[in-house]
């Protein structure tokens, strides 16, 4: 089984035949707490496993268009709020949210899991737009949604003017989904990505990856894609997969792209340019243990001194 992913589609692949490297995936939370002044040094110190097998994850780097039925031909769908699609209650109609069924489909007959983000989303009963990825599991079922909790609002002088707040309402948890076969995944969207605590807090409850469809534009994509996504990776010592669709400069957003991969180290594994294409990476769950083991971040924090992000209501 073979597949990839991209904003809008981020798919973990999911590769069965790969040897397991761990045998739990005990959240960071747990136990790690040195003494106030008496940090844990790395030769006394046993990181938890949280991926259990290893796992190939591919971004698939797609232009999207004005046509929703082409996108979804070719796994897309955008803008706000004319493509907004119901998908409440679970699951919708075909006719309620074309994406939905879509998804399921691609992630079903693939037999993959399937990160699809993002699409336009209408809650029928308050009339508020979000902006959503859907997790779908191999057999098609979906695991969990996510709703884009930052909402994209900047103003850069003769550059950029962007309010998604006209628009969009703001997701209020944060999206930790359970693959039982490899470990917990955190997802978030775009903005997301640079609000550290969302990646901290995925990696104390045991995250093993923070996947983070997006879109940045051609001024903050230069100066920060890349940069968040290594601070993400190297702050948590996780992988951090960035997903965004190809460049089209006969668009009115212009995005990025550059979709990559990025290990515990902040080593960047696989980076696309701007143009349509799909990348690929795997992700080991011994190269999380021995960032961990070698830099025990987790030992050393000093919850005494500041607070522990991961311990209150997400």
């Amino acid at each position: 089984m073979r597949l990839s992913f991209s904003r809008p589609f981020l798919v973990p692949y999911a590769s069965l035949r790969l040897a397991a490297i761990a045998q739990s995936q005990s959240p960071l939370s747990s136990g790690l707490r040195s003494r106030p002044g008496r940090p844990m040094s790395s030769s006394s110190y046993t990181p938890p496993s949280v991926l259990k097998t290893a796992v190939k994850l591919s971004c698939v780097q797609l232009a999207a268009g004005a046509d929703k039925a082409a996108n979804l031909s070719r796994a897309a769908a955008e803008f706000f709020p004319e493509y907004a699609e119901t998908l409440l209650p679970s699951p919708p109609t075909a006719e309620q949210s074309p994406s939905f069924h879509a998804l399921a489909s691609m992630a079903a007959d693939n037999a993959v899991y399937l990160v699809g983000g993002s699409i336009p989303e209408r809650e029928p009963e308050t009339g508020r737009y979000y902006n959503t990825s859907l997790i779908f599991g191999p057999d098609g079922r979906l695991l969990d949604s996510c709703r884009k909790v930052h909402l994209f609002d900047i103003d850069i002088p003769g550059k950029i003017t962007f309010r998604e707040s006209d628009v969009l309402s703001a997701g209020d948890r944060i999206t930790l989904v359970d693959l039982p076969e490899y470990g917990k995944v955190a997802v978030a969207i775009c903005y997301d990505v640079r609000f550290p605590e969302l990646a901290s807090i995925a990696a104390r409850r045991g995250a093993f990856a923070f996947i983070c469809p997006g879109a940045f534009n051609l001024t903050t994509g230069e100066l920060h894609w890349k940069l968040l996504a290594r601070a993400r990776a190297v702050d948590n010592q996780m992988y951090v997969a960035m997903c965004s669709p190809a460049r089209d400069m006969s668009a009115t957003y212009n995005a990025w792209g550059h979709s990559m991969v990025v290990d515990p180290m902040a080593n960047v594994l696989v980076e696309a340019d701007e143009t349509t294409t799909t990348i690929q990476a795997e992700m080991d769950g011994a190269v999380i243990t021995e960032a961990r083991r070698n830099i025990p971040l987790g030992a050393q924090r000093r919850f005494d001194v500041y607070p522990d992000v991961s311990h209150g209501k997400v």
